[in-house]
């Protein structure tokens, strides 16, 4: 069963953008999927900073930075022996009302394990008891639940020294610090659990936030509760991350800093700063970095809250990386789930619905519009659903952007394609087969409606223009017929362009002439103007022809032409299996007559009266005479289109003014007046002269040879 071409086109627009949306969400694709979460952090965080003060965060994080490194005691002196400074520290923060602490760091190993000979023992017998205050800070914090070493599962496992697992009361306060990566390496999401010897163990994030909340987790096959918190994710068993932008959201505080204000005692400032909070310990310089949905919103990190000993650090602005260390990625997923602002992401099928309906209206405006306005268009709506998704983000709901936007632009290409290769190829053919037939835009008219061209027309308001070569068969006599065709096509290319630069339609051609209609089948109000310019450009372009074309042989041709304005029948005449868009009505004849009359007066456009009424005082014009041409009873007033105006040199001018006071004249019956202004330019304007003759061989006293109209015979 055939289907019609508007049937052909939509089905084909609709699988065009079902194809793109479809591949842009196949596995060819999959690594660069999440960057709509990358770019849409970074947008909102451009757009709209960040919705929470820092000092309202949840979580803040305790970093063992390049600081604490370089300060005394710690200076030169491995991390394993700083065990009984941070169980000091430890203390200090849970005394002054923190809820929670978890350690994003593991102590695999005690110096009191340690094996090396040191003297008639080993290192570790020497130093048995160094651990004592860690273990006992350790101990205390775990009686009330407010501790959480972590874990690394994995082959082997990684895990605290034993002490250290035996002070926190084992598996009670473990949870394991492991991080999801995407297939691109990027950190976007969190495990919310995971498994280990067949049990299901909540994360480090998730169990410091169910100890803040108070709420115990639920974990289900499909879904994870906190309180009364379904916590969305779109990767079971996972949370997309909602990372705020900069480094100023999760409050971070130099060890080095609170080891010196906790042996000074000052309680005040942790309770100023602990109170309520969940703190994580962690280590932040270049070890442990992580690629984030951040990445494009980092800025230079630093401890940026109140210092309580130590002076100031200053931060250097101009350096971010595009990176951030590990324990950021634990207080990040800590503060979404107390917040409960976990981003929620849409599942694949609304995805995909998305992608189809952009690059369903790509299609469509590739198939409509030209491509450069249908592109426009696409990125203007491209630019607003990324303003959209970027204002729906800032309430954690995350659009896909990627997908959508690479589908638009898909379908857009392909459409394009489609079009140049099926649909417009029956446009290109039929332009191209009918141009030398049917005025352009009545193939495009006819293209439009879809619609063969049929008989019949339609009055309108038109300007027709006549013109021919002054002395042709002249012309033919002195150059043979292949030299002669080559003259004639030239000059009959030349005046077609000029003619339809003014949106003129080349009627016909007949010999040497050329028939000409301006206001059809293109509605022109200004059809009298534009005919009128067309027809200086024409005389102006034969000018140039005659100064440099090969084709004219070195022949000075002239050229006559007649414009007439009036009321036409335009349309398609002929016969039902054959016929020509064309004009018809008695303006034809009278353009025709107007364009002959060029040869009595001597001058090269002649318009009737209509046509210099429509056109206006743009242009100069002299009102030759008051005519009957053959064929007609009714006089015409006839007028030579001499120029634009302002464009006459002051001898033309004094020869036009001359010339209209002769006629003023002439019509009053005042012949001797008349005869003086016509003897004025009879030397070298052919009109003047033909009125001083004219007036001459008028008889002053006899009335009845007096006749201001004049008659002429020939066409």
């Amino acid at each position: 069963m055939a289907i019609g071409r508007r049937t052909r086109d939509a089905l084909a627009v609709i699988a065009i953008a079902l194809a793109c949306a479809g591949l842009l969400l196949s596995p060819a694709f999959e690594r660069g999927r999440g960057l709509s979460l990358d770019a849409l952090t970074w947008l909102r965080f451009e757009a709209f900073g960040n919705r929470h003060d820092a000092a309202t965060s949840p979580a803040v994080v305790i970093a063992i930075d390049e600081e604490s490194y370089q300060a005394p005691p710690f200076k030169g002196a491995p991390l394993l022996t700083w065990t009984g400074e941070i169980g000091r520290v430890l203390t200090a923060v849970l005394d002054g009302g923190a809820k929670v602490v978890g350690f994003d760091m593991v102590f695999q190993t005690s110096i009191e394990q340690s094996e090396i000979p040191l003297g008639d023992s080993t290192l570790g017998e020497k130093t048995r008891g160094f651990d004592r205050d860690f273990l006992r800070a350790l101990a205390s914090a775990a009686t009330g639940g407010k501790v959480v070493l972590g874990e690394i599962f994995g082959e082997p496992p990684i895990l605290p020294a034993p002490g250290q697992r035996i002070a926190v009361r084992q598996q009670q306060n473990l949870r394991p610090l492991n991080t999801y990566t995407d297939s691109d390496d990027v950190v976007r999401r969190h495990p919310l659990s995971l498994s280990a010897d067949g049990k299901i163990i909540p994360s480090m994030a998730l169990e410091l936030a169910a100890r803040a909340t108070g709420a115990a987790p639920i974990i289900a096959a499909d879904r994870v509760t906190l309180g009364d918190y379904a916590i969305p994710g779109r990767v079971p068993g996972t949370m997309t991350l909602n990372f705020a932008g900069g480094a100023d959201d999760i409050p971070t505080y130099s060890f080095a800093d609170l080891r010196a204000c906790a042996l000074k005692g000052d309680k005040d400032y942790f309770r100023r700063e602990f109170t309520g909070k969940v703190v994580l310990i962690g280590t932040v310089g270049i070890e442990d970095r992580r690629v984030t949905s951040k990445r494009f919103a980092t800025r230079a990190e630093g401890a940026r809250r109140p210092r309580c000993v130590l002076g100031e650090r200053r931060v250097a602005e101009t350096f971010a990386r595009s990176t951030i260390a590990g324990v950021y990625i634990h207080a990040t997923a800590v503060n979404n789930l107390v917040r409960q602002e976990a981003a929620v992401e849409l599942s694949r099928p609304a995805i995909f619905a998305i992608a189809a309906g952009m690059a369903l209206l790509a299609a469509l405006f590739a198939r409509l519009l030209r491509p450069i306005v249908a592109g426009a268009i696409l990125a203007l709506l491209a630019a607003l659903y990324v303003g959209l998704a970027t204002t729906l983000f800032n309430r954690a709901l995350a659009l896909p952007l990627g997908e959508p936007l690479a589908a638009g632009v898909l379908a857009l290409v392909a459409t394009t394609g489609y079009r140049f290769m099926v649909t417009d190829k029956d446009r290109r053919l039929l332009q191209k087969s009918f141009a030398y037939y049917l005025a352009p835009r009545e193939i495009d008219r006819m293209l439009a409606s879809r619609r063969l061209p049929q008989l019949g027309g339609e009055t309108r308001e038109v300007t027709v223009f006549f013109s021919d070569i002054e002395g042709f068969s002249r012309i033919a006599e002195q150059m043979s017929p292949e030299q002669l065709m080559a003259l004639t096509n030239e000059y009959l290319s030349a005046m077609t362009d000029v003619i339809e630069a003014h949106d003129g339609y080349v009627d016909k051609y007949i010999g040497d002439s050329v028939v000409a209609v301006f206001g059809a089948p293109l509605d022109d109000p200004d059809h009298a103007k534009s005919a009128a310019r067309a027809a200086l450009d024409c005389k102006a372009k034969l000018d140039e022809l005659n100064r440099t074309s090969t084709a004219f042989q070195g022949i000075k041709v002239a050229q006559r032409v007649g414009i007439n304005s009036g009321a036409a029948l335009v349309g398609n005449f002929g016969s039902q299996r054959r016929f020509n868009y064309s004009v018809m009505s008695d303006a034809v004849n009278v353009a025709s007559r107007l364009e002959g009359a060029n040869k009595f007066y001597g001058t090269t456009i002649i318009a009737s009266e209509s046509t210099r009424s429509l056109a206006g005082d743009a242009f100069a014009w002299r009102e030759l005479d008051t005519i009957r041409v053959k064929g007609r009873e009714q006089s015409l007033t006839i007028y030579e289109l001499h120029g634009c105006a302002g464009e006459l040199s002051p001898q033309e001018q004094a020869l036009l003014s001359g010339y209209a006071a002769g006629l003023a004249h002439w019509r009053a019956g005042e012949l001797p007046q008349a005869a003086e202004c016509f003897a004025a330019g009879a030397h070298d304007d052919r009109p003047s002269a033909l009125f001083a003759a004219r007036v001459t061989a008028t008889t002053p006293n006899d009335a009845t040879a007096w006749d201001p109209v004049r008659t002429l015979q020939e066409k």
